[in-house]
């Protein structure tokens, strides 16, 4: 069993337990499976470059290579921004106790890409209750390994009062479009009536 999340509201830590709401939870899964004329299962391969090799699953690997093509360490290598300044890791959201301060809109829920759901289970106390189902939503960093960037987590409460972590990004939103364009040509100057199709020549 995940180890539980520990928040801290009012004053007071609250564990939760965190269980993920998988999709083939609510809808069902469906495998499908692919066999060649004689019934055997078909597993997927990799064509190498060379148009003739075919590499079977685990036959692949990535590596890392310096600029003089030497290899390296996976714990050699440290990130960076792109202006060369180091990025500071972030710890687990389970190494310590999680803040409940900052309360989030329902638009700037709604402004994220929410990519995982989780129930909450536990004692999560009166007052957290009573503030969540009346449409309470904390806001908070979220990281379930740790790593360089944090996710966005919200804490709030569906219709039935249950308790969910939903985590996602903030939605990047990339407008295009096509450039100011005059509604009409000016006429040119010199153009006259002469020069427009006369249909009595046709």
């Amino acid at each position: 069993m995940a180890r539980p999340l520990t928040f801290v509201h009012g004053g007071t830590e609250v564990a939760l337990s965190i269980e993920k709401l998988e999709r083939g939870k609510l809808y069902g899964t469906v495998d499908v499976e692919a066999l060649d004329e004689h019934g055997r299962r078909v597993e997927l391969a990799t064509l190498a470059p060379d148009g003739r090799t075919l590499l079977g699953k685990g036959g692949t690997a990535s590596g890392f290579l310096s600029q003089e093509g030497r290899w390296l360490d996976r714990s050699d290598l440290r990130p960076t921004t792109i202006d060369g300044q180091e990025i500071k890791p972030v710890p687990s959201s389970f190494a310590a106790p999680v803040a409940l301060e900052r309360k989030a809109t329902v638009e700037e829920y709604l402004s994220h890409n929410i990519k995982s759901v989780y129930v909450m289970t536990g004692e999560p106390g009166e007052a957290l209750v009573k503030e969540l189902a009346a449409g309470t939503i904390y806001m908070f960093p979220y990281s379930f390994r740790g790593g360089l960037v944090a996710d966005v987590g919200f804490l709030l409460a569906g219709q039935d009062d249950a308790i969910f972590l939903a985590v996602g990004q903030t939605t990047q939103l990339h407008f295009l479009g096509l450039d100011q364009l005059p509604l009409y040509e000016d006429e040119e100057e010199g153009a006259s009536d002469e020069d427009e199709l006369n249909f009595d020549m046709l």
